[in-house]
């Protein structure tokens, strides 16, 4: 197949179980799984072990490192091949919380290549659905030091000293490595974030893993150095919403994503753009026009554009997607 054969690809999905997962992956965003507690629906995946594969078009089954070793430049984008080679960048997921996640942090950049051989892991989460009350944990509500951090854990006080965040559908937050965080129960996301899966877990409620009966493992000492004790003002994410156009979501050096609301018919030209293109449809559903052939693309779906991709139609009456690129 030569490049003039690429085309918009979808990969199917990895659904992985967690102990805090709920139904909504599937209820909400029309999944299609069997087991409970899905917490995860891993959309696009470079993780070893946990690679995607392509579930549509000619190159059905093939995986992403496969895609980028045939296609390389053409696929990924000459500067993203450039910089990693066969790996792919970002880790593109649904998360759904029906009980709180552990409290965590993900180290550095440097931290996790010197430690776990791994990228960092920055990350952002764009609240799709939210529970009444349902919250998120980002950083902490007031200045923090090593010490009294230490403190706060060990007389299990550590939960009053972070910043608690009430959310509704659309708001969005940047995590770089270093803030501490959770997802609270009730709240259904979209996540962007460096392939990677390496996190530290501070403080889990004392809640025992179903197959093993005991606590879950705590990485309390190698946080110690990953942590950012800064307090910061604001958390989340302040973002334009205007129509057919892509209005700057969170534009990090790891990845790039806008919020593009659709309605009517909006031509995206990507000639200039040297990289793959990302769409995370996060509301309704649209129809994607490439190359005279049709995509459709529906609440909870995503589609990966190759960085050779010129113009694409997007049609709908009304519908949201997350715009990610590098």
């Amino acid at each position: 197949m030569s490049k003039q054969e690429l085309y918009p690809i979808k990969f199917d999905p990895i659904f992985k179980y967690r102990l805090w997962g709920g139904n909504k992956l599937k209820t909400d965003l029309k999944k299609d799984y069997e087991g409970e507690n899905i917490g995860e629906s891993w959309e696009i995946s470079d993780v070893e072990g946990d690679e995607t594969k392509v579930s549509n078009g000619a190159l059905k089954g093939k995986t992403l490192k496969e895609l980028i070793s045939i296609y390389k430049g053409d696929f990924v984008g000459e500067a993203v091949y450039k910089d990693f080679g066969t790996d792919f960048p970002i880790l593109i997921k649904f998360i759904d919380a029906e009980a709180p996640l552990s409290i965590q942090v993900h180290p550095s950049n440097e931290l996790a290549k010197e430690r776990h051989n791994s990228f960092g892991k920055n990350e952002m989460w764009y609240v799709i659905g939210a529970d009444k009350d349902a919250e998120l944990i980002v950083g902490f509500d007031s200045e923090m030091d090593k010490t009294k951090y230490q403190n706060h854990l060990s007389d299990n006080t550590i939960l009053e000293v972070l910043h608690h965040e009430n959310v509704t559908k659309g708001d969005t937050f940047y995590i770089p490595t270093g803030r501490v965080h959770a997802i609270g129960a009730g709240v259904l996301l979209a996540e962007i974030q460096q392939t990677s899966d390496v996190t530290y877990r501070i403080y889990d409620y004392k809640r025992k893993d179903k197959v093993t009966g005991k606590e879950r493992e705590l990485h309390t000492e190698l946080a110690l150095d990953a942590i950012d004790f800064k307090h910061y003002n604001n958390y989340k994410t302040d973002y334009g919403k205007a129509v057919n156009t892509s209005n700057v979501l969170v534009h990090s050096p790891y990845f790039k994503t806008n919020f593009i609301k659709v309605s009517g018919t909006l031509v995206k030209d990507y000639a200039q753009l040297d990289s793959f293109v990302i769409y995370m449809c996060v509301n309704g559903s649209l129809e994607l026009t490439y190359n005279r052939q049709s995509y459709n693309l529906n609440i909870g779906e995503t589609i990966l554009l190759p960085a050779m991709t010129d113009a694409v139609e997007l049609t709908s009456d009304s519908s949201e997607i997350l715009e990610i690129y590098l």
